[in-house]
């Protein structure tokens, strides 16, 4: 898991020195360009980048799974870590459950059903 926050901070840190170009690199979701329609990850991409330059609500509204990992992981990874170093002692480690998981899944599906609701029946493009 550190790992793999150690390598989201190298990428944030490559945003911070290209900027937002290097973000042009990505190429666009294939399910949205065929379809016209948003795929359940669509906006993933903005919302993390929306959140490593600290645009917490931003991020939000781009993709809520992305601030919802980064909250939920955040303290999973503090609090396992803590837990670990202190051998127990302080035992506030947060324990995987599956709740989790299913409240990650209806934010992507929700957050996908919104946006293709509101473009398919006000004709108005939540992503522009």
């Amino acid at each position: 898991g550190w790992i793999c926050i150690c390598l989201l901070a190298i990428f944030a840190l490559v945003i911070h020195i290209f900027g937002r170009q290097i973000l042009e690199l990505v190429p666009p979701c294939a399910f949205h360009k065929i379809t016209g329609f948003y795929c359940p990850g669509c906006g993933g991409t903005r919302a993390t980048s929306a959140l490593l330059h600290g645009h917490f609500l931003q991020s939000l509204y781009f993709h809520p799974f992305v601030g919802y990992v980064a909250v939920v992981g955040g303290w999973f990874m503090i609090s396992q870590t803590i837990e670990y170093l202190s051998k127990g002692r302080v035992a506030i480690a947060l324990h995987f459950r599956q709740v989790y998981m299913w409240i990650g899944i209806g934010l992507i599906i929700g957050n996908c059903l919104v946006k293709n609701s509101v473009k398919i029946i006000w004709g108005i493009s939540l992503m522009a």
